[in-house]
């Protein structure tokens, strides 16, 4: 495993070689309807759970290898993007994969040397994953092998949903990052951010990172958000 420096929060464009890890919550700088379907879904898992509610965050991260650009890695929407190459490195199917025919219901995994994440002003936590060039490029250069699952799907006897978190959490884990210390921040949650360590390669019998259940939650460990 390397080493984490979750106490050291650099700012986006520190020209550091590394990994930024970027907790942004769900809906920042979007339509309120997103907030407000996240609320309401927050509120139903909560109940479901018997737990209090959390706000709910989404993961980003920022790539600096050795040489070049800075690399915006995320997940996005594959309709309704501006033209030019975004440096798509996979697209899976949202809802079921009989949709995924259908651009408006395709996400697309993002590799974006020179781009940005549009939302990352919102971001409430930002950890340094690793200062280390060849995890950036070890990171990167698995991305295109990322499993594609539906969007919103879920493995057979699994409570965890795939989501965007899903995928951030496998590549940091292929990279061969501890992903304990890098979970979101206390008192948010991430749904989709277990789903993705355990399809990790080597990981699958792990037990999951907390993906942010709070300590009074009244679940067994082990068990998913």
């Amino acid at each position: 495993m390397t080493s984490t420096d979750t106490d050291h929060e650099p700012g986006p464009d520190e020209p550091r070689p590394g990994v930024l890890l970027c907790w942004i919550p769900l809906g920042a700088g979007g339509p309120r309807v997103v907030r407000a379907s996240g609320r309401a879904y927050e509120a139903v898992a909560a109940l479901r759970d018997r737990r209090p509610r959390r706000a709910l965050v989404h993961a980003a991260l920022l790539v600096r290898p050795a040489a070049g650009p800075p690399v915006a890695v995320e997940v996005a929407p594959a309709w309704g993007q501006p033209a030019g190459d975004r440096g798509v490195v996979a697209t899976g199917p949202v809802g079921a994969r009989v949709l995924g025919r259908s651009r408006l219901f395709r996400y697309e995994v993002r590799c974006w040397a020179g781009g940005s994440v549009p939302d990352l002003a919102w971001a409430v936590a930002r950890r340094r994953a690793t200062t280390d060039p060849r995890v950036a490029a070890a990171l990167l250069a698995a991305a295109p092998g990322v499993p594609v699952r539906t969007w919103g799907g879920r493995a057979p006897g699994d409570r965890d949903m795939w989501t965007s978190n899903s995928v951030v959490a496998w590549l940091l884990a292929a990279a061969g990052l501890d992903l304990l210390p890098l979970g979101p921040p206390p008192g948010c949650r991430a749904p989709g951010w277990d789903a993705g360590v355990r399809a990790a390669p080597g990981r699958r019998s792990a037990v999951p990172t907390p993906s942010g259940p709070a300590a009074s939650d009244r679940r067994r460990p082990g068990r998913n958000a």
